[in-house]
């Protein structure tokens, strides 16, 4: 399901994924790779690519982060997505627990 959504929420859903890589305050190598992975199965253009490439090097603005934006549809794939970044490097922080789980109640 995720290769099948639009262009606009493929970059929605990275932009979450980044600024959970972003929750701890450090980007692990395990979670650049799952991010790489991502960025693969969604077939990003180059100019996405560099989007997210730029979202791991500085992470997306909180205000431009908004989890009543997330369609209903794609809620599953985004939590999925999150859950699967933050538990990338095999170690979830309590920052990351505490922001996938407020994440999960909003768009729930």
């Amino acid at each position: 399901m995720i290769e099948c959504l639009e262009r606009s929420d493929r970059l929605r859903l990275m932009k979450f994924v980044c600024s959970f890589a972003w929750a701890d305050l450090e980007i692990r190598p395990e979670e650049r790779e799952f991010i790489a992975g991502m960025v693969n199965r969604l077939t990003l253009d180059e100019e996405d690519r560099e989007k997210v490439q730029g979202w791991l090097e500085l992470p997306p603005s909180p205000e431009s982060i908004d989890p009543t934006q997330v369609p209903i549809a794609h809620r599953k794939v985004f939590i999925d997505a999150i859950r699967g970044v933050i538990s990338a490097d095999g170690e979830v922080s309590p920052e990351e627990l505490e922001s996938f789980r407020l994440f999960q109640d909003l768009v729930r």
